[in-house]
């Protein structure tokens, strides 16, 4: 490593402005990255992780601004930036994987030509030249059939790919120094592994440095070398990795270490006592025979579900697990009739879905709702965090003006998110925050079925296991019963009372949750198994 810092940080000062006020958000941090290092930010949603990070690229909202303190990269002074001195910069020297895969992929653009652009831009390869670059691209960032990706759009993609498909264009011009915002969030142990190994292997052949945000201590502990605590703006701890995971020194550090789920010892309190009668007679979902098939540009078919047959039993949670593009989320699309199966039936209470009329239907979906997982494509940008919440009720005509913000109110307390939030506007949450909001939109109607596509991704541990306590309330106040997609195994056993494991579209292995991860008897569950990160971090 050199001898001086590759990025300098000293006494850095954000602040945002909305509605002609102006508040710190980012209080005089100070760090450096060698040539070589990776460094990790962690803590809460809010906490300033992102926020440091974009200011690191020239990428702060419209309403942010550096109000104190410089930024060194490679010896020049880039806090004050313009556009076309970071357009230099930017895709070259410095790759940045964004935290959120679907509003940072051009939806109207092939996968192949968005990879190849900065291979044109900054490289100077011809058409030609960079399309094959960026099958290799696709390939090395661990997605399948990278030819026939290439070719496909953002939205034919799921979440996972999409982030590996960032990830491939962050790497692709070997850049001396890569800003990861939660690079692994949306995906699978198994290509989390793929990806970091990537990462890692860059770095030790082109020196190359990282910053890794991420609320993930698993992730922090296993792949940087010093670790930097944030809370509320400022820097409450930062050393060595081992050091802080083992001996923290600040409460704060001692809070997300105590919060973060651990495979090998699973959270009892959080888990729902099974029913008794939950037998044939108290499937409130089942599945016969499902298959759903889409078709391929240029001819040909992809099998997204593959003849699975699925019982959900009333008031338990069943776990969904696989790697993604293993057909989790189409699964639940088609559970919520979201997405029409090709073959088989979907039963809802003994009632068969394919035959009801519109009207049927959406009655039906009252008693369904389901918490997305990517919060800032699902949530109106017009509206406020109330409205959002609201909306449900009005749809339905479910109490008046009054009733409908007290409940807003009182969801958003349920979410661990302040009253005040309610006013504000989506672009002006954390991942994390927004996320809370979805799940608190999702319950308004006290739902009878909730379907958790990746509803804790975004979220940091802490406000993870409230999340978590959350759905485990409402299930036993309620009785709701929940089908609850994640790829994080430590927190589907917490939550799960049985897991089914997916794998290209087919169903793996269906058990009791402690069975299927002491004793999994499907090859594919052990990969999972062994794939996970951190397994000694202990909650």
């Amino acid at each position: 490593m050199s001898s001086s810092p590759l990025l300098r940080v000293r006494d850095l000062r954000i602040a945002y402005t909305s509605r002609g006020i102006t508040r710190e958000a980012v209080h005089g941090v100070s760090f450096d990255i060698a040539q070589g290092d990776v460094v990790a930010i962690v803590g809460e949603s809010g906490s300033g992780k992102t926020t440091v990070a974009q200011s690191l690229i020239g990428m702060l909202a419209h309403n942010g601004a550096i109000t104190g303190g410089s930024i060194t990269f490679d010896g020049m002074d880039v806090t004050r930036f313009g556009d076309r001195a970071w357009r230099g910069l930017r895709g070259d020297a410095i790759g940045l994987v964004p935290q959120d895969p679907t509003v940072s992929l051009n939806p109207v653009m092939r996968i192949g030509p968005q990879v190849a652009e900065p291979l044109r831009i900054h490289q100077g390869l011809s058409k030609s030249d960079a399309a094959r670059e960026a099958v290799r691209i696709l390939r090395d960032a661990g997605l399948t059939d990278p030819e026939q990706r290439a070719e496909q759009y953002p939205h034919q993609l799921s979440g996972g790919m999409r982030q590996r498909v960032l990830i491939g264009m962050a790497l692709a011009c070997t850049p001396r120094f890569v800003i990861a915002d939660e690079p692994t969030s949306a995906l699978d142990v198994t290509v989390q592994r793929q990806i970091l190994n990537h990462i890692d292997d860059m770095i030790a052949v082109h020196s190359t440095a990282m910053l890794l945000i991420t609320h993930d201590l698993a992730v922090a502990a296993e792949r940087a070398r010093r670790v930097i605590v944030m809370c509320q703006g400022e820097i409450v701890e930062h050393g060595p990795s081992d050091e802080i995971m083992a001996n923290p020194q600040h409460p704060y550090t001692n809070k997300l270490l105590a919060a973060a789920p651990s495979l090998s010892t699973p959270s009892v309190r959080l888990a729902p006592p099974r029913r008794d009668d939950a037998d044939a007679d108290d499937r409130v979902v089942r599945l016969e025979n499902v298959t759903k098939q889409f078709a391929l540009p240029g001819g040909g078919t992809l099998t997204a579900v593959d003849d699975v047959s699925l019982d959900i039993r009333r008031g338990e949670t069943l776990g969904l697990v696989g790697e993604s593009g293993s057909g989790k989320s189409t699964l639940a699309r088609i559970v919520l009739q979201l997405e029409k199966q090709t073959s088989g039936e979907v039963r809802i209470d003994g009632q068969a879905m394919s035959g009801l009329k519109a009207g049927e239907l959406r009655a039906l979906r009252r008693r369904m709702q389901v918490v997305y997982q990517n919060p800032y494509a699902s949530l109106d940008p017009r509206y406020t965090v109330a409205s959002i919440i609201e909306e449900p009720l009005r749809a339905f005509r479910v109490g008046g003006r009054r009733e409908q913000r007290a409940r807003a109110l009182e969801l958003l307390d349920r979410v661990a998110l302040p009253a005040h939030t309610a006013g504000r506007r989506a672009e002006e949450l954390s991942g994390g925050m927004r996320q809370r909001v979805a799940i608190a939109r999702a319950l308004a109607l006290s739902p009878e079925l909730l379907v958790c596509d990746e509803p804790t991704s975004a979220l940091d541990v802490s406000v993870q296991a409230q999340v978590l306590e959350l759905l485990t309330e409402l299930q036993h106040d309620l009785g709701v019963t929940i089908l609850f997609i994640s790829h994080d195994l430590a927190v589907v056993r917490q939550l799960s009372h049985r897991v089914a494991v997916m794998q290209f579209g087919v169903l793996r292995e269906v058990g009791d949750v402690e069975q299927v991860f002491t004793a999994p008897a499907d090859a594919y569950t052990r990969e999972l198994l062994a794939a996970i990160p951190g397994k000694e971090l202990v909650a």
